[in-house]
C-alpha cells in the first residue's frame, strides 16, 4: 500500500473514521508544504480548509464516493489554490477513506471552463464579424443574383457559387453569434426523456439515418433542473458530432444512456456556492475517437478533428451546459473502443 501511494502522481491522504489523517504520500507533503509527521494524526479540517463549500454539504462525513470540482481551498501551509477533491471509501475498511487532490483542476477540461478564455475571445470576434461582415454579405449575394439573370449558362454556375459561399459564411457567423448571448436561462425541473426522444427522432430521420441508435435509460431518474430547448439543442449537436465520427465505421452505433450519480459537485462562479450534479446523460459511439493531440482543447472554439470542421459545435455545447450550471466531458474507453460525451446536470424536484 505504501509503495502504491508513493507512486501516485497526485496528493493522496488516508482518512481514519474519526477524520484524522492516517497516512500521506510524498505528493501530499509537497502540496501541503508539511512533513508527513506533521500531517499524520491531524484532523482533515485543519489540513484542508474550504471556505466556499455550502454548509449543508458535508464533505467529510459521507460513506459515498464524492467528487468536488474546481474548488477554492487552503491546503496546509500553502496559499489558496483551486483543485479537484476526490473522496472514496477504502475497500472493506468501514469508515476509512482516500482523499486525492488534483491541483490542475479537471474542471478546466470538463465544463467548468471559464468564459475568460477562448470562449470570451470567440464572443468578441463574433460580435465584430456580425457587424462588419454580415451586412455587406447580403449586398454581395443580391448583386450575384442580379448577375445570374444576365450571365447566361456559362456564368450561372459562378454566380451560384458566390451565393452558396455567401450563405456558408453567413451560417458560420450565425453560429458564432450564439457565443455572444449572455442571457440567463430559465431552468425548470424537467423530465429529460421526452427531450432526449425528440433529439433522437430528429437524428434518426436525418443525419443519423444510417446509424443504429440505442437507448439505455434509468427508469427511476428524477427530473433534471435544465432548460428543455437548450438541452435538446445540446443532444442534437452531440448526436450529429457522433454520427459524423462514424463515417468509416463498419457497424455504426450510438448509445444514449442516463444514470443517477452520487457525489459529483462543482463550484459555481462569483461565490454562488456549489452545485450537486447527479443527473448523467451520456452519448456514446463506437467510432475512432478524438485525436489525442486535441483532446485537452476539445471544447475550445475553432478546435476540430474533422476535415473542414469549424470547431464551434462542441464549444457551443460546453457553453450551453455551463449556462445550466452543469458540465460536459469527453473520455475514451480504450478497452471497449468507445467515445463518451458525458453531461452532468443538477436535479430538479419530482412532479
Amino acid at each position: 500500500m505504501a509503495e502504491i501511494m508513493a507512486a501516485m502522481p497526485v496528493a493522496v491522504l488516508i482518512l481514519a473514521p474519526d477524520n484524522r489523517v492516517a497516512d500521506a504520500n510524498p505528493r501530499a507533503e509537497i502540496l501541503l508544504n508539511m512533513a508527513r509527521s506533521a500531517i499524520v494524526g491531524s484532523e482533515i479540517t485543519r489540513i484542508i480548509r474550504i471556505d466556499q463549500i455550502n454548509p449543508t454539504f458535508d464533505l467529510w462525513h459521507s460513506d459515498k464516493p464524492l467528487a468536488v470540482y474546481d474548488i477554492l481551498l487552503h491546503a496546509g501551509r500553502t496559499v489558496s489554490l483551486r483543485a479537484d477533491v476526490m473522496i472514496a471509501p477504502l475497500g472493506e475498511h468501514e469508515g476509512w477513506r482516500t482523499v486525492t487532490i488534483h491541483t490542475q483542476s479537471l474542471a478546466q477540461k470538463i465544463g467548468g471552463r471559464r468564459t475568460a478564455g477562448g470562449t470570451r475571445s470567440a464572443m468578441g470576434a463574433a460580435a465584430i464579424l456580425a457587424h462588419e461582415i454580415k451586412n455587406p454579405l447580403s449586398g454581395i449575394r443580391g448583386a450575384a443574383q442580379l448577375l445570374e439573370n444576365s450571365a447566361g449558362e456559362e456564368g450561372a454556375p459562378l454566380t451560384r457559387l458566390i451565393c452558396n459561399e455567401v450563405d456558408r459564411i453567413a451560417a458560420l457567423i450565425d453560429r458564432m453569434q450564439d457565443f455572444t448571448t449572455e442571457r440567463k436561462l430559465e431552468c425548470q425541473p424537467t423530465n429529460i426523456y421526452p427531450v432526449l426522444d425528440q433529439a433522437i427522432q430528429i437524428a434518426s430521420a436525418g443525419f443519423a439515418s444510417g446509424v443504429k441508435l440505442v437507448r439505455h435509460y434509468d427508469p427511476s431518474l428524477p427530473n433534471a433542473l435544465c432548460h428543455a430547448d437548450t438541452l435538446a439543442q445540446v443532444i442534437i449537436n452531440l448526436l450529429k458530432n457522433a454520427s459524423e465520427a462514424l463515417t468509416d465505421t463498419a457497424h455504426p452505433q450510438i448509445r444514449i444512456e442516463t444514470a443517477f450519480r452520487h457525489g459529483v459537485s462543482v463550484m459555481l462562479d462569483e461565490g454562488k456556492g456549489n452545485a450537486v450534479l447527479p443527473i448523467e446523460i451520456a452519448v456514446i459511439d463506437n467510432g475512432p475517437g478524438v485525436p489525442a493531440a486535441i483532446q485537452d482543447d476539445l471544447f475550445n472554439p475553432f478546435i476540430s478533428g474533422k476535415s473542414g470542421g469549424q470547431g464551434l459545435g462542441l464549444a457551443l455545447v460546453d457553453k450551453l451546459i455551463r449556462d445550466m450550471n452543469g458540465f460536459v466531458e469527453y473520455v475514451r474507453d480504450k478497452d471497449l473502443g468507445e467515445s463518451i460525451f458525458r453531461i452532468m446536470l443538477p436535479m430538479g424536484t419530482r412532479e
